[in-house]
């Protein structure tokens, strides 16, 4: 399960328990760890079978090196392998700013106005020579703006919203990590540095793939085929995984190959590989009960970066979430601390796709230790992301009929984890959102890095953090 607690005010979760949770194991006749796999169904245990025939497949995925001698046929009988996330990349230790003592979570939660926070800010510095470095920096701000106040209206918005949150954050926080350091899922002070390296050099094309696919001839959707099954062949053929949504039906995971690298889908999941341009749900005909969207928001740090597209707010609005979306779906957004992005949010997409706005909740990260990994006050970044729900509106006797038996939405929660390494690995919402929908319904996540059972995901790079290098392979039975 990956909520570790559950209390009022949220849930503290274990994001690297949920991925491995999801059965990624290899049960065969015949299984090779290294670069030669042949029939590469991933399976959970119960539906393991015997069988002596295979066909060797070559990948290019790094891992442990096998002689040819290892490579015998076994008839008849089975062999296990069990892939897990690679525990490395959760492996946040110490935060990334230390906060000073009066700010540590530890500590009371002072009350601070809006007027305090912007006279007192840049006092949260630990030591005077780091005042003094951001005092001469802000007069460099100052002359290269040639702004008449030290803050922008941008800033100053989220300085008022972060007043507004800060004590529930706070609070809330609190209670979580001390439910955590009591059961041991936290550990307060074993946060030495770990000399683990988890920069994995995966080779990841696929935005480039769907770039590429704008150019493959149109379909029409009377010929069209709406879903590609995978099967247990080990390679799939490009053109068919960018035209419609792949699905892995069965109860076991499977492994692909994609431009000649591996990638792990688990069990009951579908995933659609396209660019935004090339959306071809319509050709799927479902409807959704969850939609769970994290745009690539437009900003100047991305744009400086390059790394990795964006969209503005008119291609957002754009996203066919009225046609996609059952009655009473819910929606789920993330949004960065941008307050302009969480007014467009509410104020102009909600409204646009028909969505009622429920709630907003936090993403709260922190480090194995139970600390938050940057400041609450920071300037630069906080340690938490913001999630609008809302409902679509629609017919009101088929809303209270799909709403029978779920709780309603509360309007603050807190999603408290560690978080992973790898940029934009969301923490997943399957256990946090199971009491306020119905069991066995259909749940979508656009702009998806990553695969989850029971999920359809899209996305123009959404077997990214499937890559089989951000596994382990455990010892083969």
């Amino acid at each position: 399960m990956s909520v570790v607690h559950r209390l009022t005010v949220g849930w503290l979760v274990d994001h690297l328990s949920f991925i491995n949770q999801c059965g990624y194991e290899i049960c065969d006749s015949f299984a090779c760890p290294g670069g030669v796999t042949l029939n590469t169904s991933v399976r959970s245990t119960e539906d393991c079978h015997g069988s002596s025939t295979f066909v060797a497949t070559s990948s290019s995925s790094s891992g442990p090196t096998h002689s040819p001698e290892d490579a015998i046929e076994t008839e008849g009988k089975t062999a296990k392998m069990r892939y897990v996330f690679r525990e490395e990349f959760f492996d946040i230790s110490k935060p990334h700013i230390v906060a000073p003592p009066e700010e540590q979570l530890c500590q009371g939660c002072p009350e601070m106005s809006l007027t305090e926070i912007k006279v007192c800010l840049i006092f949260f510095f630990p030591c005077r020579i780091i005042w003094i470095f951001f005092f001469f920096h802000c007069l460099l701000i100052l002359q290269k703006r040639k702004r008449k106040c030290l803050f922008n209206q941008g800033e100053l918005d989220a300085l008022e919203y972060h007043s507004k949150v800060r004590k529930l954050i706070w609070e809330g926080t609190l209670h979580l990590v001390q439910e955590g350091l009591k059961s041991g899922f936290l550990h307060q002070r074993t946060a030495e540095l770990s000399c683990r390296k988890n920069n994995v050099p995966v080779v990841c094309g696929l935005a480039e793939l769907c770039e590429m696919a704008k150019q493959f001839p149109a379909v029409n959707e009377g010929d069209h085929r709406a879903v590609y099954v995978l099967e247990d062949e080990t390679s799939s053929p490009e053109q068919d995984l960018l035209s419609c949504v792949a699905e892995n039906a069965s109860n076991h995971a499977k492994i692909i190959v994609l431009m000649g690298q591996k990638y792990l889908v688990p069990p009951k999941s579908s995933f659609l590989l396209s660019d935004i341009s090339c959306l071809q749900f319509f050709f799927y005909k479902k409807k959704y009960d969850v939609i769970v969207i994290d745009p690539p928001w437009e900003n100047k740090s991305v744009k400086r970066s390059n790394r990795y597209s964006h969209l503005s707010s008119w291609q957002i609005k754009q996203i066919p979430v009225p046609t996609l979306a059952a009655p009473n779906c819910l929606v789920v957004t993330w949004v960065t601390n941008r307050q302009k992005h969480l007014h467009f949010v509410k104020d102009e997409l909600y409204p646009h796709w028909s969505v009622k706005t429920l709630a907003e909740w936090h993403w709260v990260k922190i480090t194995r230790a139970g600390e938050f990994v940057l400041p609450l006050n920071s300037l630069h970044k906080k340690p938490y992301e913001v999630l609008v729900l809302g409902r679509v509106q629609g017919d009101v006797k088929e809303a209270l009929r799909t709403s029978e038996g779920v709780l309603p939405i509360p309007e603050h929660k807190l999603i408290v984890s560690t978080p992973c390494t790898l940029h934009s690995h969301k923490p997943p919402l399957t256990a946090v959102l199971a009491e306020f929908i119905k069991p066995d319904v259909e749940c979508l996540e656009l702009f998806a890095r990553n695969l989850q059972p029971g999920w359809t995901s899209w996305g123009n790079e959404v077997l990214k953090f499937q890559h089989i290098d951000y596994f382990t392979l455990l010892q083969k039975e």
